[in-house]
């Protein structure tokens, strides 16, 4: 065999391993396993090749970013355009309430390449980031500030990011007023970064979405039944604060509701991770603990009427219950109205769950990851509607 044939092979093999590997890291970044094109690209690689691979030979951000839009329109189908175009409005509404700070769109939303639990990006300038938090908060937005020091050329600079959460998740990042005409440069590319303002964006919105009436739309997005667009900020807003109370050692050693919560929602995810009414159940099912301890059950059906199914609010409504069932207490008449329920293997399991997650030391996720990973599964479900 002739030297350039054996060149032209060994060069195949490298672009099919090189497209093997940008496949495999969309993979991890889509279904969110890893959130940076470095880490995700080096795991895909370690788990494809046996030697080491060249930084040369691995693709570029670029590509893993193709293969990503290549995923989601594998998995998401229609529902993706929808999605996006939803995702836009919300922007264009976010933007308009926030005028005054000269807010530019920028990232996935901007370009089209969403991918699953992609945040909205924008960029706001301003020299005090208290005077963007007092309008979302005079608005009911949920939101947290974060300062984060980053190095980059050798520089550290502290950037402020404000997260917001809605049916769509925001990442608003402050910079100061004289920065609103500094060309910022892609980490992917090094070219100009894409971005809109209020005028390019709504123009970008007529000309790709012509249906849509733009003069209507509201200083927040409300496409949906009002309960539906707040049931998260509602559900975050009454989960963070059980990290602050402790419960008795000997029936919870593991600590805190809120560990205990997130506990459970783990092990109902692995058990059912596709039963969103379930799952919310499991993670739900003691918030009442944070307002009336002495009928924490009552208190939480109370805060949570029309946000939840009947489905949940019966697992909630009944999970005493089945600790009273399975310990032989509870009276005849309450054990035969559990067990003629259709719910009731879905209570016994969630009464096993609910003993399990009481683990010192188990690792969880966080609230906005269990809230995340629930929103995703209610918008795929809505796709198969």
């Amino acid at each position: 065999m002739g030297l350039d044939n054996i060149g032209a092979r060994k060069e195949m093999a490298d672009l099919k391993l090189r497209q093997a590997i940008a496949l495999e890291a969309a993979r991890l970044m889509y279904e969110r396993v890893e959130t940076e094109y470095f880490t995700a690209k080096r795991k895909a690689a370690k788990r494809l090749c046996r030697g080491t691979v060249k930084p040369s030979d691995l693709p570029s951000n670029a590509e893993i970013r193709d293969q990503i839009q290549l995923y989601a329109r594998l998995h998401e189908g229609e529902s993706r355009t929808a999605h996006l175009r939803d995702m836009r409005l919300a922007a264009l509404a976010m933007m308009r309430l926030l005028r005054p700070f000269k807010p530019r769109l920028i990232g996935s939303v901007m370009t089209g390449h969403i991918r699953k639990g992609s945040d909205i990006d924008i960029h706001v300038f301003t020299n005090s980031a208290g005077l963007v938090t007092d309008i979302l908060e005079n608005e009911g937005y949920q939101f947290d500030v974060e300062r984060k020091a980053i190095v980059k050329f050798n520089e550290s600079r502290v950037f402020t990011h404000i997260h917001v959460f809605d049916r769509f998740n925001f990442e608003l990042t402050v910079y100061d007023e004289d920065k609103a005409h500094y060309v910022f440069k892609s980490s992917i590319t090094g070219k100009a970064i894409e971005r809109a303002s209020i005028g390019e964006l709504e123009e970008m919105l007529a000309r790709e979405y012509p249906d849509v009436d733009l003069d209507t739309l509201q200083s927040r997005e409300r496409e949906r039944p009002e309960e539906s667009i707040d049931a998260y900020a509602l559900f975050r807003r009454l989960l963070l604060p059980l990290e602050n109370i402790q419960q008795h050692a000997k029936h919870h050693p593991e600590g805190d509701v809120l560990y205990h919560l997130l506990q459970v929602f783990e092990l109902a995810r692995d058990a059912r991770p596709y039963d969103e009414e379930f799952m919310l159940a499991a993670l739900l099912h003691d918030i009442g603990k944070g307002i009336d301890p002495d009928d924490h059950v009552g208190a939480a059906l109370s805060m949570l009427e029309g946000f939840i199914t009947e489905r949940t609010a019966f697992l909630i409504e009944r999970h005493m219950d089945a600790l009273a069932y399975k310990s032989g207490t509870l009276g005849a008449r309450m054990r035969r109205h559990l067990e003629s329920s259709e719910h009731f293997e879905d209570l016994m399991l969630l009464r096993e769950l609910d003993t399990q997650g009481r683990v010192p030391g188990a690792i969880v996720g966080t609230v906005d990851e269990a809230l995340d990973y629930l929103k995703e599964l209610s918008r795929a479900n809505e796709g198969e509607e």
